[in-house]
C-alpha cells in the first residue's frame, strides 16, 4: 500500500505513543486525528464526526481498519495506514477521548426529505421488510455500546456509508447493515441521511 506523507507521519507518531496514558486534547495522537476530523472532532469531508460517538464503536472501527475488514475506499486511503501500528490500549484511549466530546448536528441534509426519513427511521419500510432503525440506534440516533451514534452525522457521510453497505463493502463484519442497506432505494437512503443529519439540531421546524 502506498502511503501519503501525512499518513506516514501519523503512523510514525502513533507508534511512538503506544505506551501513553489516557488521551486529552493536548496529546499528539488526538491532535493528529483532528487534521482530518476537525479541531473539535466535528468532521471534514470525507472524514466523519467523532465527537460523541460511542466508545465501543470507535474502538471496534479502529480494529476493523487495522484488520482491513472495513474496506471501503476512504478507509483504505486514509485509515488502514494510520491504524496499522495502533495497539489496543491507545485505541481504547482515543475512543474514550472522542466519545466524551460534545456532538453537534451537521444539519446539512435536504429539508424536503426530513419527514420521509423520519418515517423510515421510526417505523421502517414494511413493504421491503426493513425494520425501523430506531430499534437498534435509539430514539435520538444515539446508538448503544458498539452500535454507532447516527444522529447529527453529516448527510454526505451517512449517504455514502449506506451506499457502501449496499455495495458490499465491510461485508465480513458481523453486522445486519449490509442486508438492510441493500433493501433501501436510493431515494430512501437520501431521505434517511437527510433526517439523521438534523437530529440534535435546535430548530423547532423539525
Amino acid at each position: 500500500m502506498k502511503l501519503t506523507g501525512s499518513s506516514t507521519a501519523l503512523l510514525a507518531l502513533i507508534a511512538s505513543l503506544m505506551l501513553s496514558g489516557a488521551c486529552s486534547a493536548e496529546d499528539p495522537a488526538a491532535r493528529n486525528c483532528t487534521w482530518c476530523h476537525g479541531s473539535s472532532a466535528q468532521g471534514y469531508t470525507p472524514a466523519p464526526r467523532l465527537a460523541g460517538q460511542r466508545r465501543a464503536y470507535l474502538e471496534q472501527q479502529l480494529a476493523s481498519f487495522k484488520s482491513h475488514t472495513r474496506d471501503n475506499p476512504e478507509s483504505k486511503q486514509y485509515m488502514w495506514g494510520a491504524a496499522a501500528n495502533l495497539d489496543a490500549q491507545l485505541a481504547r484511549d482515543l475512543a474514550a477521548y472522542f466519545a466524551t466530546l460534545p456532538p453537534r448536528a451537521a444539519a446539512d441534509g435536504r429539508d424536503e426529505l426530513v419527514a420521509t426519513g423520519r418515517a423510515i427511521y421510526q417505523t421502517g419500510a414494511p413493504e421491503a421488510n426493513i425494520v425501523a432503525c430506531v430499534v437498534c440506534h435509539g430514539p435520538n440516533g444515539e446508538g448503544i455500546a458498539a452500535i454507532p451514534r447516527l444522529g447529527g452525522l453529516s448527510y454526505e457521510y451517512l449517504k455514502r456509508r449506506l451506499e457502501q453497505w449496499a455495495g458490499g463493502y465491510h461485508a465480513t463484519a458481523l453486522h445486519p447493515m449490509p442486508s438492510v442497506a441493500r433493501k433501501l432505494s436510493a431515494a430512501q437512503i437520501d431521505a434517511l441521511a437527510s433526517y439523521l443529519s438534523f437530529i440534535g439540531y435546535a430548530d423547532a421546524r423539525r
